[in-house]
């Protein structure tokens, strides 16, 4: 057995996790070459909500985030979450839009895209799978892991084998509520490494219920070749596992041991734990371990979302009924994994259903959308009864949804005109049309540092005063002011969602 690959997360998934996905380049860079030594397999560092934040509160170009990352990345390859039709956005784009993207995102510098779909609908991985791989990028196809009474090992594995036969250069495993039994990842990954014993193998799981370490032991020792990990200062709870604490602990096991340096990343791991404290204000308030994800699924970056929006109706203490009704919202909904954007469509929901004293009485369009076929096709069918109250008598759609949406390139860059000095910036643009022309906008206009900035720097300043005070007190900021960037503005509908995953 060959040894075991680790992949960072602490500048992409990390700091998405614990930090509302609020470091700024700057806070990279200094740490971008040591991490270059290590010897990963692959830094995460792009794709997710980063692109989102990094227009709408951070004032950064998220391409030259990318292109300064890979300067300083001259041996590691770099990787991004891609999700599948919807790119790096809340919808799908044309097919044009996915083939652009994905070129300039290889131009940029990105080698390897992590695909997956909401839904886990291959259909809806068709043309980013083709527009990678023309590219010249590398695919890893992502199942989407969740429980429910049509989730089986079959299942995933057919959706695998399917992924491989659409040109998968890799497949990955991706637990991002971290549910991921012990049991279960052995099962798949033995399953998967059966079928397709020459495929990489990736393991993602998120630390949220305390399983993920297990799972991670488990699937090593049944053949999976990488794990996903972050630097222990931006690791845990929501985030992933730690990685000193993995590479400590397979160092033990023959075949097993990871070959990277406990030193060098307890320098690391000192930086990043600086870095931390300048974003304080961000903090989840969402820390250790929640065993209750395993009943109700609830990504923990979800829960905030849900608690923000129960709190604006003054309705906080119905968390628990809420939280019951999510499951039954997911049910009625064909079972669709709680990931963005589906976790936000489930979760909007199911807090109307709740204040409305009425399921269903009041129905967002995005839960209209995905009965109506326009996400893609739910594991489970959703029944007849449930689809009449939704959409009352327009029939959902049984094609490709993408198949309905005529190219937008064009349209974009006359759209935005001489705001764009390039087609990198016709694609912000596209992506989030609001927070991209206020971004292109604010560069020509060269504006001063925007307020989050401002408050980096006081928050820096102050940070002494705050290390006295308790983690509970007023000091910690209030979920609400916690949340990820990109959901304010992009489901202004639904309120104010926040984490995005």
């Amino acid at each position: 057995m060959t040894k075991v690959g680790i992949m960072e997360t602490a500048i992409r998934d990390g700091h998405q996790s614990l930090l509302a996905t609020r470091m700024r380049t700057d806070d990279m860079i200094p740490a971008l070459e040591r991490m270059d030594e290590i010897g990963y397999h692959s830094i995460e560092c792009w794709g997710g909500a980063t692109f989102d934040t990094c227009l709408r509160f951070l004032r950064e170009d998220p391409w030259e985030r990318l292109r300064e990352i890979k300067k300083r990345l001259k041996k590691t390859p770099t990787q991004m979450l891609l999700r599948g039709q919807n790119a790096v956005g809340y919808r799908h784009y044309a097919d044009d839009v996915l083939s652009t993207f994905c070129d300039r995102a290889v131009q940029n510098g990105m080698d390897i895209f992590r695909v997956f779909d909401a839904l886990n609908d291959v259909r809806n991985l068709e043309a980013p799978f083709a527009a990678v791989k023309k590219a010249g990028g590398k695919i890893q196809g992502a199942l989407c892991y969740t429980t429910s009474p049509v989730h089986t090992v079959e299942g995933f594995a057919e959706m695998a084998a399917r992924m491989v036969e659409m040109g998968a250069d890799s497949l990955c495993i991706k637990d991002m509520a971290g549910i991921l039994s012990p049991g279960m990842s052995r099962a798949l990954v033995t399953r998967l490494k059966q079928d397709h014993p020459e495929m990489l193998l990736q393991m993602h799981c998120h630390d949220t219920s305390g399983y993920s370490e297990m799972a991670y032991l488990e699937a090593v020792q049944a053949g999976a070749n990488v794990i996903d990990c972050a630097l222990s200062p931006l690791a845990g709870g929501t985030s992933q596992p730690a990685t000193e604490t993995l590479v400590a602990a397979l160092a033990e096991y023959p075949g097993l041991d990871t070959g990277l340096d406990l030193l060098k990343l307890g320098d690391l791991a000192v930086y990043f734990k600086e870095v931390r404290r300048k974003y304080w204000k961000f903090e989840i308030g969402l820390l250790g371990i929640d065993a209750g994800v395993l009943q109700h699924q609830v990504p923990g970056g979800m829960i905030s979302n849900l608690v923000g929006q129960l709190r604006e109706q003054g309705a906080e203490a119905k968390l628990p009924l809420v939280l019951e009704e999510n499951a039954r919202v997911r049910a009625d909904l064909g079972y669709p994994p709680l990931v963005t954007p589906s976790s936000q469509i489930v979760g909007t929901q199911a807090v109307l259903n709740v204040l409305t004293g009425k399921r269903y009485a009041s129905v967002t369009r995005e839960t209209k959308n995905l009965a109506k076929g326009m996400y893609g096709k739910t594991t489970q069918p959703i029944s007849h009864d449930v689809l009449k109250t939704i959409l009352g008598d327009e029939p959902p759609i049984t094609h490709r949804p993408a198949d309905d949406l005529p190219p937008e390139m064009e349209a974009a860059k006359a759209e935005i005109g001489e705001l764009a000095n390039d087609v990198d910036d016709v694609l912000s643009y596209l992506m989030f049309p609001g927070p991209g022309k206020e971004f292109l906008e604010w560069r020509r206009d060269g504006l001063g540092p925007e307020r989050e900035l401002v408050a980096a720097v006081v928050g820096a300043m102050t940070i002494g005063e705050r290390r006295a005070q308790p983690a509970s007190g007023p000091a910690m900021a209030p979920i609400a002011a916690a949340s990820a960037g990109g959901a304010d503005g992009a489901w202004r509908n639904f309120g104010r969602l926040r984490q995005m995953r």
